[in-house]
């Protein structure tokens, strides 16, 4: 079996018996992940394995017994889908050093200080992490990991998860411009009113409002008139 030194394993445990497919590194990464989205092209070598390591093959009645099929994609497609990935250590390093800076972005997001609603700094959470202990799962998105990772910190900072929702009147001058820039936060509500100005009501998460005010106040030259609701 030549050219499987560049491949990482896809494994499988069902009734006892252990399944095994060679797989390419990047390709299996994104197609576990579901940045890939057909698995052309991503198993290396179309067999299955005990221990692949070995090369020693699965026999075809432990293979069709597991998987009710003898069709070669769709066992690696469950294989994929029930089993577990084996990274190569350096991109396992990699992908869990870019996963855990876009969650510590996330919470800081999405999570404020409860008592003065305002968010922590990033290397604040960073820290908090850490001192958890915070596993950041390098197969789930980070969307799927912030409330677990918020709650594993709140003994160590106080911090909620939570949306604001703010009112935001705009002078007729400023409105049509600056309409895309509050569509970009999550408009709830809308008015055109009868002088031109725009009333919008809008919901975002509650760490980015000190951003969002900055934004608006440059762009209508301070002018705006906002109302935490």
């Amino acid at each position: 079996m030549s050219g499987i030194e560049n491949t990482i394993i896809a494994r499988l445990e069902r009734n006892g018996e252990k399944f095994e497919i060679l797989v390419d590194p990047k390709k299996a990464y994104d197609y576990k992940t579901g940045v890939k989205k057909e698995i052309d092209n991503v198993v290396m070598v179309e067999e299955v394995f005990k221990d692949a390591n070995k090369g020693d093959r699965q026999t075809a009645s432990a293979i069709k017994k597991a998987f009710g099929t003898e069709d070669f994609n769709e066992i690696a497609k469950q294989i994929f889908a029930d089993g577990e990935l084996q990274l190569t250590t350096d991109q396992r390093r990699k992908v869990l050093a870019e996963k855990r800076l876009k969650l510590v972005e996330l919470i800081c997001r999405n999570a404020v200080d409860p008592r003065a609603k305002t968010p922590h700094p990033p290397a604040r959470i960073e820290s908090a992490l850490e001192q958890a202990r915070f596993n950041v799962d390098p197969f789930k998105s980070v969307d799927e990991q912030l409330e677990k990772a918020v709650d594993s910190i709140r003994e160590i900072l106080p911090i909620s998860l939570e949306q604001a929702r703010i009112a935001v009147r705009i002078p007729a001058q400023y409105a049509p411009r600056c309409y895309g820039l509050v569509k970009e936060y999550g408009i709830k509500q809308e008015e055109w009113l009868n002088d031109g100005s725009l009333a919008v009501v809008i919901e975002m998460p509650a760490g980015v409002t000190n951003a969002f005010y900055d934004r608006i106040n440059k762009a209508t030259a301070g002018s705006a008139e906002t109302k935490t609701l």
